[in-house]
């Protein structure tokens, strides 16, 4: 059960466990909890038009949800899927003038497109991020004669640490990224603001930090730290074999990476606990900036979409545009660690 917050007239508190996440969009916020996501973006009328659907209570209520390792990689895979179908979703309304989006934005969330978006989305981040570290470090063992094979596992895992590093350092100065960036810290303030029971108000959840413990950056991080550490166990190979391993033991890491994440994030009052997951939340500076107000009314709306929905409150479920920024109701109780790696 989430802790309850009794202030007076202050937030209500919740009645069930309720896990959080979020991933910014093109001008924009999605939120997910464990029942439905919310997406609102900013269209070019300065509107906020909000989309929010349930999830499949099969992935996120099912028997799958509970088995370790396991539910890791079905919940990613799902987090991926919906990621893109928000980020279709906020490239339409980001483009369309305010009629249009009301008609045309809820199209984007289902065709085939969803999971080619997947699939590429996929191939590109195991091609840049595994397979081309893999055949870099092969190629510098062999060349290098290393004895021990574990050596060659670490230059990889260095190389693997400096691609990511280096891609989120690089794109960050792109002013389409930066933007997304401050969306992506509204998103954390949101979150860190409701979790400390604190009112959902741009003034109120702007003083809260930009890190979270549940980013999907630190996500990444903590899959190249579980990496190296996996792969150290693997004997001297041919780079074709080698590449093959690394394919094969991705579900695992990614298994494990999430395992850890979770735990960790479940346990931030432990200063070991904190100790060790510094550097993912250094990692975030990278990722995040600090939100303006209208960012920050976004990354509100649907996080407050997401809350009612599973507080069992009515909530329009579609696609509606709001022409102002709606006065938030109180925050709720602070709530268990996310299912999910936030965005």
């Amino acid at each position: 059960m989430a802790n309850q917050n009794d202030n007076g007239g202050g937030p209500a508190p919740l009645d069930i466990q309720t896990n959080y996440g979020g991933q910014a969009v093109i001008e924009g916020v999605m939120m997910r909890g464990s029942k439905a996501l919310s997406v609102a973006v900013r269209n070019p009328a300065g509107n906020i038009v909000v989309h929010t659907e349930p999830l499949d209570a099969r992935i996120y209520g099912g028997g799958m949800a509970k088995i370790p390792f396991v539910r890791g990689l079905t919940l990613l895979w799902d987090a991926l899927g919906l990621g893109i179908k928000a980020l279709l979703f906020s490239a339409e309304v980001a483009v369309e003038e305010e009629d249009e989006a009301n008609e045309e934005a809820g199209a984007v969330f289902e065709g085939p497109v969803k999971w080619t978006m997947i699939a590429l989305s996929l191939s590109m981040m195991i091609g840049l991020f595994f397979v081309l570290p893999a055949f870099i470090a092969g190629v510098l063992e062999q060349w290098a004669g290393f004895e021990a094979a574990f050596w060659g596992h670490l230059i990889e895992g260095l190389i693997r640490l400096t691609f990511v590093i280096g891609y989120i350092w690089a794109i960050g100065f792109l002013p389409d990224v930066k933007r997304l960036y401050g969306y992506h810290g509204a998103e954390h303030k949101t979150i860190n603001a409701y979790e400390a029971g604190a009112d959902l108000t741009p003034d109120s959840v702007a003083r809260f930090p930009l890190e979270h413990p549940r980013c999907g950056t630190a996500f990444l991080l903590t899959v190249v730290v579980i990496s190296i550490i996996v792969y150290s166990f693997l004997p001297p190979m041919n780079i074709l074999v080698r590449i093959l391993s690394r394919l094969v033991l991705l579900p695992v890491v990614a298994g494990i990476a999430y395992e850890f994440l979770r735990f960790t994030a479940a346990h931030q009052d432990n200063a070991f606990i904190r100790l060790i997951t510094k550097p993912n939340l250094a990692l975030q500076r990278l990722t995040t900036r600090e939100p303006d107000t209208s960012m920050l009314e976004v990354a509100i709306t649907a996080f407050e979409q997401v809350v009612r929905f599973e507080q069992g409150q009515k909530v329009t479920e579609g696609t509606q545009i709001l022409t102002a920024f709606p006065a938030p109701e109180p925050a709720g109780a602070a709530v268990a660690a996310a299912e999910l790696p936030a965005a």
